[in-house]
């Protein structure tokens, strides 16, 4: 790779090889990730029509592959010449929707896999959006995914010597030796340590304390819940350099919280289950890094045509590398902000916000659409809740769950109400009711706001 960047010391790598201590020579497995690495570090910096051309030449390669051997795109593709396909032509392909996915699952998997893609996986995807979905994979697309892990180790120069504390779903409590893949199967890390998010906060926040880690991962919401917990019992975590999350949506708010508590920065991964990692946190701003070396990603306003800096549009996916089953224009049901060039060289597309699911989008009764997202603040300025949740249940009213060792005063009802049709824009009834907890799903997806009704009215592209 490139002469690393001032103040960022490369790691020693994991030597494969008895005897041999430094220079490391790497593992096969490895050692591949560093070539690929190796190679993201230069296309990172190439311009978006160099990355847009060589994802047409991956993109042909993948759209023959599901055209000879997928049978649901035989007929998608059907009289296509997908050896000459050009952007305009592949823009005007269907969607593919969550609800085809499901129903035609064998039809949409390869007959043929090519040699070197590695073993398939059946996996399931964690239903934040109210519909699972199963899915294939090969060991191809996950070392891609373990690739960009890695390369979002190295954009934001991590110190693989400190220790790891990660508090997620479907891991055991544990204390284990290094990071573990990618990062531990490179080189040579500090210790890590694991604990089961299901654990209530203040047992989590104990343990971080014990542990005194130089790096946090965790989901965004138990993040932020984290932080205000430190914040109230005016506690610190000396060591910590940074914050990691995934998974979840970022609150606008969480980052100036984590900050408050902690002094460290907040760093955030974008991904899928189906797609892997779909974007990076940039090194030096706030927003996201399309990862243009593995998908495609469109965002695509109601009527099917392409956002512009600035707009919102339905996130769209494909993937270029997972041949198992091919995700060709894929609706993951995310919606994001479009943003300009970034400063930082790079010639990736930046997302500038993401702004969740359609389920996470409040639809006003006089048309209009919007992400509501209120920051703690926004709702102790009226009473001292400890968590709270809105849920739209009919076009005109919005349940206001909350958690707190009360029931809120007329007064306090009041004022909230107030408060929330002001932020809203709209004067919708608004119905508290005190709940003993705010139970999350399997996947431990946290969303503090969500809209119940029909998706029947719902804007779709191409629509």
């Amino acid at each position: 790779m490139n002469a690393s960047p001032p103040g960022f010391e490369l790691p020693a790598v994991r030597s494969g090889i008895e005897g041999v201590a430094w220079p490391g020579i790497a593992a096969d497995g490895a050692a591949q990730l560093l070539a690929m690495n190796f190679q993201l570090e230069r296309t990172q910096w190439w311009t978006p029509e160099q990355l847009r051309a060589r994802q047409l030449t991956q993109l042909r390669v993948l759209l023959r592959h599901a055209l000879d051997s997928v049978p649901y795109f035989s007929r998608v593709l059907q009289g296509h010449d997908v050896e000459r396909m050009d952007w305009q032509v592949f823009e005007r392909l269907p969607l593919l929707e969550r609800r085809t996915l499901q129903a035609e699952f064998d039809a949409l998997a390869s007959r043929r896999l090519p040699p070197g893609h590695g073993a398939v996986s059946v996996a399931e995807s964690s239903g934040s959006t109210g519909m699972p979905i199963r899915f294939r994979t090969t060991a191809l697309s996950h070392f891609f995914w373990e690739a960009l892990t890695l390369r979002e180790h190295f954009w934001h120069r991590r110190d693989f010597a400190g220790k790891l504390a990660a508090i997620r779903v479907q891991v055991d409590d544990a204390s284990l030796p290094d990071w573990g893949a990618p990062a531990g199967s490179v080189f040579r890390t500090g210790p890590a340590a694991m604990l089961n998010v299901r654990a209530d906060v203040a047992t989590q926040l104990a343990w971080l304390q014990r542990e005194d880690p130089d790096y946090l991962i965790t989901h965004a919401s138990n993040l932020g819940a984290l932080a205000e917990l430190s914040l109230r019992r005016g506690l610190r975590l000396p060591r910590l350099k940074q914050a990691r999350t995934l998974s979840e949506t970022l609150r606008p708010d969480l980052r100036d919280t984590v900050r408050a508590a902690w002094g460290v920065e907040v760093v955030d991964t974008y991904s899928c289950s189906e797609a892997g990692v779909i974007a990076l946190q940039c090194p030096l701003h706030e927003h996201y890094h399309v990862q243009s070396e593995n998908l495609v990603v469109e965002l695509l306003r109601p009527d099917g045509s392409a956002c512009g800096a600035g707009e919102t549009g339905e996130v769209v996916l494909t993937t270029l590398h997972n041949f198992a089953l091919p995700l060709i224009r894929y609706r993951i049901g995310d919606y994001a902000e479009a943003g300009e060039p970034c400063s930082c060289g790079r010639g990736l597309p930046v997302l500038k916000r993401i702004l969740g699911r359609q389920r996470n989008m409040a639809r006003l009764p006089d048309g209009r659409t919007l992400w509501p997202s209120f920051p703690a603040a926004v709702w102790r300025s009226v009473v001292a809740v400890e968590q709270f949740q809105l849920i739209q249940r009919e076009p005109d009213r919005i349940e206001a769950r909350y958690v707190m060792d009360r029931d809120m005063t007329p007064d306090e009802a009041s004022r909230l109400t107030e408060l929330l049709r002001e932020k809203l824009g709209y004067p919708f009834r608004i119905d508290p009711l005190r709940v003993d907890r705010l139970e999350r799903p399997a996947a431990h997806k946290f969303e503090d706001f969500i809209c119940a009704l029909s998706a029947a009215d719902a804007p779709r592209p191409g629509a």
